[in-house]
Protein backbone atom coordinates (compact mmCIF):
# COMPACT_ATOMS: atom_id res chain seq x y z
CA UNK A 1 0.00 0.00 0.00
CA UNK A 2 1.50 3.12 -0.97
CA UNK A 3 1.85 6.62 1.12
CA UNK A 4 -1.16 8.59 1.24
CA UNK A 5 -0.78 12.44 1.28
CA UNK A 6 -3.76 14.71 2.28
CA UNK A 7 -3.72 17.99 -0.42
CA UNK A 8 -3.78 21.27 1.23
CA UNK A 9 -2.38 24.01 -0.96
CA UNK A 10 -2.44 24.89 -4.55
CA UNK A 11 1.50 23.67 -4.56
CA UNK A 12 0.85 20.58 -2.88
CA UNK A 13 -1.77 19.49 -5.38
CA UNK A 14 1.12 20.56 -8.41
CA UNK A 15 3.31 18.20 -6.43
CA UNK A 16 1.42 15.25 -6.35
CA UNK A 17 0.01 15.69 -9.97
CA UNK A 18 3.73 15.63 -11.07
CA UNK A 19 4.55 12.66 -9.02
CA UNK A 20 1.47 10.49 -10.32
CA UNK A 21 3.23 11.03 -13.97
CA UNK A 22 5.65 8.58 -12.83
CA UNK A 23 9.38 7.89 -13.46
CA UNK A 24 9.39 7.56 -16.83
CA UNK A 25 7.74 11.38 -17.55
CA UNK A 26 9.89 14.60 -15.50
CA UNK A 27 9.16 16.57 -17.62
CA UNK A 28 5.88 19.55 -17.10
CA UNK A 29 2.55 18.92 -17.93
CA UNK A 30 1.68 19.96 -21.32
CA UNK A 31 -1.80 21.78 -20.14
CA UNK A 32 -2.37 22.20 -16.30
CA UNK A 33 -5.43 22.68 -14.86
CA UNK A 34 -5.88 23.77 -11.35
CA UNK A 35 -8.89 24.36 -9.30
CA UNK A 36 -10.99 25.47 -12.22
CA UNK A 37 -14.89 26.55 -12.03
CA UNK A 38 -17.03 27.54 -14.08
CA UNK A 39 -20.74 28.87 -13.91
CA UNK A 40 -23.30 30.14 -15.93
CA UNK A 41 -25.06 34.03 -14.99
CA UNK A 42 -28.81 33.14 -15.53
CA UNK A 43 -32.45 35.62 -15.38
CA UNK A 44 -35.04 33.29 -13.34
CA UNK A 45 -38.24 35.66 -13.35
CA UNK A 46 -38.02 39.00 -14.11
CA UNK A 47 -34.45 40.73 -14.46
CA UNK A 48 -33.16 38.57 -11.53
CA UNK A 49 -30.03 37.14 -12.36
CA UNK A 50 -28.30 33.62 -10.79
CA UNK A 51 -25.52 31.26 -11.18
CA UNK A 52 -25.69 27.84 -12.35
CA UNK A 53 -22.18 26.23 -11.42
CA UNK A 54 -21.10 23.90 -13.87
CA UNK A 55 -17.83 23.05 -12.93
CA UNK A 56 -16.49 23.08 -9.45
CA UNK A 57 -12.90 22.84 -8.20
CA UNK A 58 -11.87 20.53 -11.30
CA UNK A 59 -7.56 19.88 -11.48
CA UNK A 60 -5.85 17.58 -13.84
CA UNK A 61 -2.70 17.52 -16.10
CA UNK A 62 -2.23 16.41 -19.99
CA UNK A 63 1.26 15.29 -20.52
CA UNK A 64 3.19 14.90 -24.33
CA UNK A 65 3.35 11.11 -25.46
CA UNK A 66 0.44 10.39 -23.26
CA UNK A 67 -3.69 10.01 -23.37
CA UNK A 68 -6.12 11.06 -21.33
CA UNK A 69 -9.37 9.91 -21.34
CA UNK A 70 -12.08 12.13 -19.52
CA UNK A 71 -15.06 9.55 -18.81
CA UNK A 72 -18.05 10.14 -17.10
CA UNK A 73 -21.50 10.57 -17.37
CA UNK A 74 -23.39 13.83 -19.61
CA UNK A 75 -23.76 16.38 -17.78
CA UNK A 76 -20.38 15.95 -15.98
CA UNK A 77 -19.21 18.62 -17.45
CA UNK A 78 -16.41 17.41 -20.04
CA UNK A 79 -17.39 19.09 -22.94
CA UNK A 80 -17.45 22.53 -21.16
CA UNK A 81 -13.97 21.04 -20.01
CA UNK A 82 -12.81 21.29 -23.67
CA UNK A 83 -14.92 24.78 -24.51
CA UNK A 84 -12.82 26.33 -21.31
CA UNK A 85 -9.41 25.35 -22.67
CA UNK A 86 -10.52 26.60 -26.28
CA UNK A 87 -11.92 29.69 -25.10
CA UNK A 88 -15.17 29.03 -26.97
CA UNK A 89 -17.73 29.70 -24.08
CA UNK A 90 -20.46 31.69 -24.18
CA UNK A 91 -20.60 35.35 -23.15
CA UNK A 92 -22.48 34.62 -19.73
CA UNK A 93 -19.77 31.86 -18.27
CA UNK A 94 -17.72 33.18 -15.79
CA UNK A 95 -14.45 31.32 -15.49
CA UNK A 96 -12.23 30.76 -12.79
CA UNK A 97 -9.08 29.00 -11.57
CA UNK A 98 -5.71 28.62 -13.75
CA UNK A 99 -5.36 26.81 -17.20
CA UNK A 100 -1.73 26.86 -18.52
CA UNK A 101 -0.23 25.31 -21.38
CA UNK A 102 3.66 24.95 -22.20
CA UNK A 103 4.29 26.75 -18.40
CA UNK A 104 2.33 29.86 -19.89
CA UNK A 105 -0.84 30.79 -18.57
CA UNK A 106 -4.04 30.55 -21.27
CA UNK A 107 -5.81 33.99 -21.25
CA UNK A 108 -8.21 34.54 -23.73
CA UNK A 109 -5.99 36.09 -26.27
CA UNK A 110 -3.30 33.45 -25.68
CA UNK A 111 -6.36 30.73 -26.23
CA UNK A 112 -7.17 32.56 -29.42
CA UNK A 113 -3.88 32.45 -31.01
CA UNK A 114 -3.13 28.52 -30.26
CA UNK A 115 -6.42 27.58 -30.73
CA UNK A 116 -6.55 25.84 -34.33
CA UNK A 117 -2.63 25.75 -34.34
CA UNK A 118 -0.93 24.12 -31.24
CA UNK A 119 -4.53 23.13 -29.82
CA UNK A 120 -6.84 21.18 -32.09
CA UNK A 121 -10.44 20.51 -31.00
CA UNK A 122 -11.54 17.25 -32.95
CA UNK A 123 -15.37 17.15 -32.97
CA UNK A 124 -18.00 14.32 -32.62
CA UNK A 125 -20.63 15.98 -35.49
CA UNK A 126 -20.13 16.80 -38.87
CA UNK A 127 -22.21 19.78 -37.91
CA UNK A 128 -18.66 21.32 -36.86
CA UNK A 129 -17.61 21.28 -41.06
CA UNK A 130 -19.29 24.36 -43.31
CA UNK A 131 -21.52 22.30 -45.29
CA UNK A 132 -20.91 24.50 -47.87
CA UNK A 133 -17.51 24.01 -48.65
CA UNK A 134 -15.28 21.52 -50.31
CA UNK A 135 -13.29 19.22 -47.41
CA UNK A 136 -9.77 19.99 -48.95
CA UNK A 137 -10.25 23.89 -48.55
CA UNK A 138 -11.78 22.94 -44.95
CA UNK A 139 -8.77 20.44 -43.74
CA UNK A 140 -6.21 23.21 -44.83
CA UNK A 141 -7.95 25.64 -43.22
CA UNK A 142 -6.68 29.65 -43.70
CA UNK A 143 -3.01 29.43 -44.47
CA UNK A 144 -1.25 32.33 -46.06
CA UNK A 145 -1.37 31.86 -49.85
CA UNK A 146 2.02 31.51 -50.75
CA UNK A 147 2.16 28.57 -48.52
CA UNK A 148 -1.08 27.28 -49.77
CA UNK A 149 0.67 24.61 -52.34
CA UNK A 150 2.86 23.14 -49.32
CA UNK A 151 0.02 22.73 -47.53
CA UNK A 152 -2.46 21.15 -50.32
CA UNK A 153 0.37 18.71 -50.71
CA UNK A 154 0.55 17.93 -47.09
CA UNK A 155 -2.99 17.37 -47.09
CA UNK A 156 -3.05 14.46 -49.67
CA UNK A 157 0.29 12.84 -47.81
CA UNK A 158 -2.52 13.00 -44.97
CA UNK A 159 -5.45 11.79 -46.59
CA UNK A 160 -3.42 9.20 -48.34
CA UNK A 161 -1.57 7.97 -44.84
CA UNK A 162 -6.17 7.66 -43.72
CA UNK A 163 -7.11 5.68 -47.00
CA UNK A 164 -9.19 9.03 -48.11
CA UNK A 165 -9.30 8.50 -51.86
CA UNK A 166 -8.29 11.90 -53.84
CA UNK A 167 -11.54 12.51 -54.59
CA UNK A 168 -12.89 13.23 -50.82
CA UNK A 169 -10.84 16.71 -51.25
CA UNK A 170 -13.85 17.88 -53.80
CA UNK A 171 -16.78 16.24 -51.79
CA UNK A 172 -18.99 18.07 -49.80
CA UNK A 173 -19.23 17.04 -45.82
CA UNK A 174 -23.03 15.29 -46.57
CA UNK A 175 -21.42 13.11 -49.26
CA UNK A 176 -19.43 11.49 -46.82
CA UNK A 177 -19.56 8.18 -44.79
CA UNK A 178 -19.42 8.52 -40.73
CA UNK A 179 -16.14 6.64 -41.39
CA UNK A 180 -14.53 9.33 -43.73
CA UNK A 181 -15.61 12.10 -41.54
CA UNK A 182 -13.89 10.65 -38.58
CA UNK A 183 -10.90 10.48 -40.65
CA UNK A 184 -11.49 14.15 -41.89
CA UNK A 185 -11.57 15.28 -38.42
CA UNK A 186 -8.71 13.65 -37.35
CA UNK A 187 -6.72 15.18 -40.96
CA UNK A 188 -7.61 18.62 -39.72
CA UNK A 189 -5.76 18.06 -36.51
CA UNK A 190 -2.60 16.26 -37.79
CA UNK A 191 -2.51 18.83 -40.03
CA UNK A 192 -2.17 21.45 -37.79
CA UNK A 193 0.68 20.55 -36.32
CA UNK A 194 -0.73 20.99 -32.87
CA UNK A 195 0.73 19.69 -29.38
CA UNK A 196 -2.71 18.79 -27.62
CA UNK A 197 -5.37 17.13 -29.25
CA UNK A 198 -9.17 17.61 -27.54
CA UNK A 199 -10.94 14.73 -29.61
CA UNK A 200 -14.58 15.05 -27.75
CA UNK A 201 -17.02 12.21 -27.74
CA UNK A 202 -15.47 10.92 -31.66
CA UNK A 203 -16.63 7.62 -31.07
CA UNK A 204 -20.34 7.05 -30.37
CA UNK A 205 -22.88 5.15 -33.12
CA UNK A 206 -19.43 3.48 -34.54
CA UNK A 207 -19.17 0.06 -35.30
CA UNK A 208 -16.02 -1.98 -34.19
CA UNK A 209 -13.93 -1.95 -36.89
CA UNK A 210 -13.81 2.10 -37.42
CA UNK A 211 -14.07 2.53 -33.63
CA UNK A 212 -10.26 0.79 -33.57
CA UNK A 213 -9.46 2.73 -36.24
CA UNK A 214 -10.45 5.73 -35.04
CA UNK A 215 -8.59 4.84 -31.50
CA UNK A 216 -5.48 4.56 -33.64
CA UNK A 217 -5.20 7.88 -34.97
CA UNK A 218 -5.12 9.01 -31.20
CA UNK A 219 -2.61 6.38 -30.17
CA UNK A 220 -0.51 7.27 -33.27
CA UNK A 221 -0.91 11.37 -32.34
CA UNK A 222 0.28 10.31 -28.89
CA UNK A 223 3.49 8.15 -30.04
CA UNK A 224 4.39 10.76 -32.39
CA UNK A 225 4.67 13.43 -29.40
CA UNK A 226 1.19 14.99 -28.77
CA UNK A 227 -0.55 15.15 -25.68
CA UNK A 228 -3.98 13.58 -26.16
CA UNK A 229 -7.09 14.36 -23.88
CA UNK A 230 -9.98 11.56 -25.25
CA UNK A 231 -13.53 12.89 -24.18
CA UNK A 232 -15.80 9.80 -24.06
CA UNK A 233 -18.87 7.91 -22.36
CA UNK A 234 -17.41 4.43 -23.21
CA UNK A 235 -15.19 3.91 -20.84
CA UNK A 236 -14.10 0.29 -22.43
CA UNK A 237 -13.02 2.60 -26.14
CA UNK A 238 -10.87 4.66 -23.43
CA UNK A 239 -9.14 1.37 -22.01
CA UNK A 240 -7.58 0.32 -24.83
CA UNK A 241 -5.65 3.26 -25.41
CA UNK A 242 -5.15 5.77 -22.48
CA UNK A 243 -2.27 6.21 -20.25
CA UNK A 244 -5.03 8.14 -17.17
CA UNK A 245 -8.45 7.89 -16.70
CA UNK A 246 -9.83 11.14 -15.59
CA UNK A 247 -13.30 10.09 -14.09
CA UNK A 248 -15.72 13.03 -13.77
CA UNK A 249 -19.19 13.18 -11.92
CA UNK A 250 -21.24 16.29 -11.38
CA UNK A 251 -18.72 18.78 -12.89
CA UNK A 252 -15.46 18.07 -10.93
CA UNK A 253 -12.87 15.23 -11.54
CA UNK A 254 -13.70 11.94 -8.78
CA UNK A 255 -10.13 10.51 -9.32
CA UNK A 256 -7.64 9.99 -12.11
CA UNK A 257 -6.87 6.36 -12.27
CA UNK A 258 -3.71 4.62 -14.53
CA UNK A 259 -4.81 2.48 -16.71
CA UNK A 260 -3.42 -0.47 -15.21
CA UNK A 261 -5.68 -0.19 -12.18
CA UNK A 262 -8.76 -1.07 -14.10
CA UNK A 263 -6.82 -5.08 -13.99
CA UNK A 264 -7.47 -7.52 -11.77
CA UNK A 265 -10.94 -6.71 -11.19
CA UNK A 266 -10.57 -2.77 -10.57
CA UNK A 267 -9.37 -3.70 -7.22
CA UNK A 268 -6.79 -0.91 -7.37
CA UNK A 269 -9.26 1.38 -8.31
CA UNK A 270 -9.31 4.36 -5.19
CA UNK A 271 -13.42 5.53 -5.50
CA UNK A 272 -16.72 4.14 -4.94
CA UNK A 273 -18.02 5.41 -8.06
CA UNK A 274 -14.98 4.66 -10.41
CA UNK A 275 -15.50 1.00 -9.05
CA UNK A 276 -19.16 1.47 -9.98
CA UNK A 277 -18.49 2.53 -13.74
CA UNK A 278 -16.32 -0.50 -13.82
CA UNK A 279 -18.69 -2.71 -12.37
CA UNK A 280 -21.42 -1.94 -14.66
CA UNK A 281 -19.51 -2.69 -17.90
CA UNK A 282 -21.38 -5.95 -19.44
CA UNK A 283 -18.20 -8.23 -19.37
CA UNK A 284 -18.24 -7.62 -15.50
CA UNK A 285 -20.97 -7.46 -13.05
CA UNK A 286 -23.55 -5.33 -15.19
CA UNK A 287 -24.65 -3.82 -12.14
CA UNK A 288 -25.82 -0.07 -11.75
CA UNK A 289 -25.75 1.65 -8.20
CA UNK A 290 -29.34 3.70 -7.72
CA UNK A 291 -29.93 7.24 -7.43
CA UNK A 292 -28.43 9.47 -9.70
CA UNK A 293 -25.52 12.26 -10.79
CA UNK A 294 -27.04 15.79 -8.64
CA UNK A 295 -28.34 18.24 -11.26
CA UNK A 296 -25.99 21.86 -11.85
CA UNK A 297 -28.94 23.18 -9.52
CA UNK A 298 -28.21 21.23 -6.41
CA UNK A 299 -26.46 22.36 -3.67
CA UNK A 300 -24.27 19.61 -1.57
CA UNK A 301 -22.45 20.83 1.63
CA UNK A 302 -20.53 17.38 1.66
CA UNK A 303 -19.11 14.82 -1.09
CA UNK A 304 -21.10 14.87 -3.97
CA UNK A 305 -21.30 11.32 -4.61
CA UNK A 306 -22.52 11.15 -0.94
CA UNK A 307 -26.32 10.04 -1.55
CA UNK A 308 -24.95 7.09 -4.08
CA UNK A 309 -21.80 5.66 -1.93
CA UNK A 310 -22.10 2.57 -0.25
CA UNK A 311 -19.16 3.33 2.32
CA UNK A 312 -20.09 6.63 3.34
CA UNK A 313 -19.75 8.08 6.83
CA UNK A 314 -20.82 11.34 9.03
CA UNK A 315 -17.63 12.96 7.89
CA UNK A 316 -18.49 12.61 4.11
CA UNK A 317 -21.22 14.90 4.58
CA UNK A 318 -19.30 17.55 6.10
CA UNK A 319 -17.21 19.20 3.52
CA UNK A 320 -16.17 18.14 0.06
CA UNK A 321 -13.55 16.07 0.56
CA UNK A 322 -9.90 17.08 -1.25
CA UNK A 323 -8.35 16.09 -4.10
CA UNK A 324 -5.68 13.64 -3.03
CA UNK A 325 -2.34 11.31 -4.05
CA UNK A 326 -3.24 7.55 -3.31
CA UNK A 327 -0.99 4.70 -4.22
CA UNK A 328 0.13 6.31 -7.62
CA UNK A 329 -3.32 7.96 -9.01
CA UNK A 330 -5.68 11.13 -7.48
CA UNK A 331 -9.09 10.82 -5.92
CA UNK A 332 -11.91 12.52 -3.98
CA UNK A 333 -12.58 10.87 -1.06
CA UNK A 334 -12.54 10.58 2.28
CA UNK A 335 -12.23 6.50 2.52
CA UNK A 336 -9.98 6.22 -0.15
CA UNK A 337 -6.54 4.32 1.10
Amino acid sequence: MGDKVEISTKNELMTAFKAVAGNKRKTEALLNVEDLSLSFTQYASGLRQTELKVISNLSLQAYKGEILAVVGSSGSGKSLLAHAILGILPSNAKLDGKIEYDGEELTQARKEEVRGNEIALIPQATTYLDPLMKISSQVIGCVERKNEGLMRKLQREVFQRYNLRPEVERMLPHELSGGMTRRVLVSTAVISSSELIIADEPTPGLDEKTLNETLSYFKGMADRGCAVILITHDIEAALKISHKIAVFYAGTVLEVANVEDFKNNGENLRHPYTRALWNALPQNRFQAIKGHQPMQDEVTDGCIFYERCSKKKALCSQGIPQLKQVNGGMVRCNNAA
